[in-house]
């Protein structure tokens, strides 16, 4: 079967992004620049203005109702733009769709990718993008990641005629809730609703768009018109859901996260929750930061009138890698952590929380989240510069 498998020197696994937006911050627009589509990207989407707070229970926003962002870009950017934009980038060829890994095992230098379809991909350096349930992640021993005891429903709206709302990031929390929507652009917006999970009993595998619909209802009655009727108007092909995860820190700065020429980027590697809005972000600061690591690694020449071997370039891929990984760690470590305490403050329905998030938090963990989007990736050098 080895003879008859499909001979790559690179494969990703993956490298897709879920959902129907996402919220992209000041450190994923570096990313999106150092590969040269950020201003295709900038021309379909609004540029988000800041933050307008309330709370659930009442239509009177909160003290901090207004938070301008200053000098950061927050844009909220269709998932299918972002994955268009990047494919276009690309040879033709270059991605194979609808590949689910059924297994990995080693074979020599080499790692041999049984795919569902019976098919086998055989290669030298082994890339998993491939998410929270990632089977790189497992093959290289990390742990699984585990519940933060909340669930996400999330949607996607489409307004024809406009929907008038302001290029702001419109939040509204309380009661162990927290609900908003943010615009991509003029016609459409993208909103979500994060609860505990003990409030509503899902399968994962069987979801049922009307009853999670009806839920978000229920659970926003007494909050602003405007984000029920966003709810309200969404179409049930548009709405999904999604238990909450995180990869323990500890296990980030520990674990292989490289090894034998596998290594693991965005949620394969640092599977985090969304209230800090950088699990798409960072997953981009990944692929800039390995593919750096990987392209100066490479481009070391051999010795002199010497061909390269087959050894030489699994030593170099290796150097890459294990220097991408060390790139990684501690910043994966500090998103993780960041956003699994942002989202306790935000969603404790404690009294004492609740006037700590009205009197002080809010601004805290706004300065907290643009804090972390202030990271910079880096840029890319091409071969022929080094």
């Amino acid at each position: 079967m080895e003879n008859m498998a499909i001979n790559e020197d690179i494969v990703i696994v993956g490298a897709g992004l879920a959902g129907h937006a996402l919220t992209l911050w000041t450190n994923a627009w570096r990313a999106l620049d150092a590969v040269g589509i950020g201003d295709n990207l900038r021309e379909r989407s609004l540029l988000i203005h800041g933050f307008k707070i309330a709370s659930k229970d009442s239509s009177v926003p909160t003290s901090e109702a207004d938070v301008n962002f200053g000098n950061v870009e927050v844009r909220c950017v269709r998932r299918r733009d972002l994955l268009e934009t990047l494919e276009k980038e690309l040879p033709q060829g270059t991605i194979r769709y609808s590949s689910k890994v059924g297994s990995i095992e080693e074979s020599e230098d080499f790692k041999l990718i049984h795919l569902a379809d019976g098919s086998i991909v055989k290669t030298k350096v082994l890339i998993g993008c491939d998410g929270v349930n990632s089977r790189v992640a497992k093959w290289l021993g990390l742990q699984s990641p585990v519940s933060t005891g909340r669930s996400a429903i999330r949607g996607f709206v489409d307004y024809p005629d406009g929907h008038g709302f302001e290029p702001k990031f419109h939040t509204y929390f309380g009661g162990g809730l927290r609900c908003g929507f943010i615009p991509c652009d003029d016609r459409s917006l993208y909103w979500f609703c994060t609860f505990r999970r003990s409030d509503f009993k899902c399968d994962e595998n069987e979801q049922n768009p009307l009853i999670m619909k009806q839920f978000v209802m229920s659970s926003i009655r007494n909050a602003p018109e405007q984000i029920s009727e966003v709810i309200e108007r969404t179409e049930l092909d548009r709405i999904t859901y999604a238990p909450l995860k995180f990869r323990l820190p500890w296990n980030v700065l520990l674990g292989n996260i490289v090894e034998d020429n596998v290594c693991v980027a965005g949620d394969a590697l640092h599977p985090m929750p969304p209230d800090i809005g950088q699990g798409g972000c960072s997953a981009l600061e990944d692929g800039v930061v390995l593919a750096r690591c990987v392209g100066e690694a490479l481009s070391t020449k051999p010795r002199a009138n010497t061909k390269e071997t087959k050894d030489e370039y699994l030593s170099k891929m290796e150097n890459g890698l294990k220097r991408y990984a060390q790139e990684r760690r501690w910043r994966s470590f500090s998103l993780i952590s960041t956003a699994y305490v942002v989202g306790l403050l935000q969603e404790s329905d404690s009294k004492v929380m609740s006037f700590l998030r009205k009197t002080f938090l809010s601004k805290f963990t706004i300065g907290t989240v643009v804090r972390m989007a202030e990271f910079d990736c880096g840029k890319l050098v091409k071969l022929s510069e080094t």
